[in-house]
């Protein structure tokens, strides 16, 4: 018996240890360039990738996309495949850092606010990229589609700066399993956002007009219901805006991983739908 309660009380303390490891906070990757988005408090990083036949006074469209993590883990890492997929297709790939309560000890709040500065930052400093400010499209997961909404709509929510709101909205949307609803009856984990779960709750602060919609969510989802990506989509129909929702059956959270084919779906459902904005030629069927 003793036994067994030493080796319960060593599993713990490995746990614990495990659990409050803090992953660094990437400074850099060799495939990009990286510019600080902020300075003031925490310095904020984004990474960019650039096509090989970039050049100076280009007028590139954009992807940034946003890692996810609940607001609480994950770093611009995880987001660095997307920004080299939009690379390989002509595009400048952006995978912005933001403030996540793992490495920061922040809250929501702040992840939003970095991320609506980083995209004023990016339009701003379009001559600097070589790139149109009026052709950026913001995509995310998890969280990260949580914070991608919050780039097309206008009002500045509680924790963001109005200096910082971004000058143009994304001119497309693409969204993984994606919080989308915060509010305390219905929302993902309210508790987080204190007294601003509704503030901070995309589908109660949408925009009458916002950009076309591309969103991926599991039938299967555990973490993020799929009926939060049901209601994102009716509202933006209903309201006159683009939405196309593509349900993946029996997928997780996770479903890339779960089911590795739709990895290629998925990628393969982006191009076409950024084709369709314009902004990159038509991929072959």
């Amino acid at each position: 018996m003793l036994t067994v309660k030493l080796l319960f009380s060593f599993l713990l303390i490995v746990g614990a240890a495990w659990t409050s490891e803090v992953p660094p906070t990437p400074t850099g990757f060799p495939e990009a360039e990286t510019f600080a988005y902020r300075d003031q408090g925490a310095r904020m990083l984004l990474h960019v990738v650039k096509p090989a036949d970039w050049k100076p006074g280009d007028q590139r469209p954009v992807l940034m996309f946003f890692f996810g993590g609940g607001w609480t883990t994950g770093t611009p890492q995880s987001a660095l495949g997307w920004a080299k997929m939009a690379a390989k297709l002509g595009m400048v790939g952006i995978a912005p850092d933001y403030r996540t309560k793992q490495r920061f000890d922040t809250s929501p709040l702040e992840a939003v606010s970095d991320c609506r500065a980083a995209l004023r930052w990016t339009q701003e400093n379009a001559a600097l990229l070589g790139i149109n400010p009026a052709k950026i499209v913001a995509g995310g997961n998890s969280a990260g589609g949580h914070v991608a909404l919050w780039t097309a709509i206008t009002e500045s929510p509680p924790g963001s700066a109005a200096s910082e709101a971004p000058i143009l909205k994304p001119a497309g949307l693409i969204l993984f399993s994606t919080v989308s609803d915060t509010s305390v009856l219905s929302g993902y984990t309210p508790q987080r956002f204190g007294n601003h779960a509704m503030a901070l709750s995309p589908i109660h602060q949408l925009d009458p007009a916002m950009p076309p919609v591309l969103a991926f969510h599991g039938d299967a989802d555990r973490t993020v219901p799929v009926s939060q990506a049901i209601a994102l989509h009716d509202k933006l129909v209903a309201s006159g805006n683009a939405s196309e929702l593509i349900i993946v059956p029996g997928g997780g959270h996770n479903f890339g991983t779960e089911f590795p084919e739709w990895r290629e779906k998925a990628r393969a459902r982006v191009q076409h739908f950024l084709a369709k904005l314009g902004l990159i030629p038509d991929p072959i069927p």
